[in-house]
């Protein structure tokens, strides 16, 4: 069994309850990550409904308005934190879907760019599934700009950033995140609106969306099933794999 982005044909299935601890949601992934990198966890597939949570990028946090940015954040009741990945500040709640893929690799940087565009491609699939037309590339003025992000378009015109992606690399493993927004897009909009401004970078509003603005009706629990669909054929999914080791400290 062969898959885009050539990795492992098995993965253990993850799907997180809901939870408060937005911090541990972000930990967890990294804990994971090293256990991968460790050997005591096979390749993983990690799916959960995040807490709402503003993920600063690393350069987000040497910027004068950081503390602005932050204190911003946690008055539209999302908590502010730093990630380990790169790119600029993104937001997120349960309307969102994120996806962490997790697998061993002798050389985990060398296919970091090949990574991007594989699961681009993957992603614009899954929203192709539930009705959108969802295309690889970055909307002029989006928040976190990336090139390869997953848009949705409107009348063939890219409008919405819909999957924001990172990555994380460590030695003998990489984890590829990536936030799929389905639902509930004016809280994330308005919360980005002040962040942005704090921070003093450059964005258009409008360009924050989600799937359902684009295809009324669309739910996470659509996505969700059409993104396993899409994994089943691709690789062999475990979800029965043994519970995750302790984490150990970094």
């Amino acid at each position: 069994m062969s898959n885009p982005w050539k990795g492992a044909g098995e993965l253990a299935l993850v799907v997180d309850p809901v939870s408060a601890d937005a911090a541990a949601e972000l930990e967890r992934g990294i804990a994971l990550l090293r256990d991968v990198a460790a050997g005591v966890r096979p390749p993983t597939l990690r799916l959960y409904r995040p807490s709402p949570t503003v993920a600063f990028g690393q350069r987000d946090a040497r910027l004068p308005g950081f503390d602005g940015a932050s204190a911003a954040s946690a008055d539209q009741g999302f908590v502010p934190l730093v990630r380990r990945a790169g790119g600029r500040a993104a937001a997120y709640h349960r309307g969102c879907l994120v996806v962490d893929h997790i697998e061993p690799a002798h050389d985990a940087v060398a296919g970091t760019r090949a990574r991007f565009a594989a699961f681009g491609d993957f992603f614009a699939g899954v929203l192709a599934d539930v009705g959108l037309d969802a295309q690889v590339g970055e909307v002029p003025g989006e928040y976190c700009p990336g090139e390869f992000s997953v848009h949705g378009r409107q009348d063939g015109v890219p409008a919405l950033k819909l999957v924001g992606t990172a990555q994380r690399v460590v030695a003998g493993a990489w984890l590829f995140s990536s936030v799929i927004v389905v639902e509930d897009s004016a809280p994330l909009r308005a919360v980005l609106t002040d962040v942005y401004a704090a921070l003093g970078l450059p964005w258009r509003p409008a360009t924050a969306g989600a799937a359902e603005d684009l295809v009324a009706g669309v739910t996470v629990g659509d996505v969700e099933d059409s993104l396993l669909a899409a994994y089943t054929a691709a690789v062999r999914l475990d979800a029965h794999a043994p519970a995750p080791a302790a984490s150990r400290p970094s």
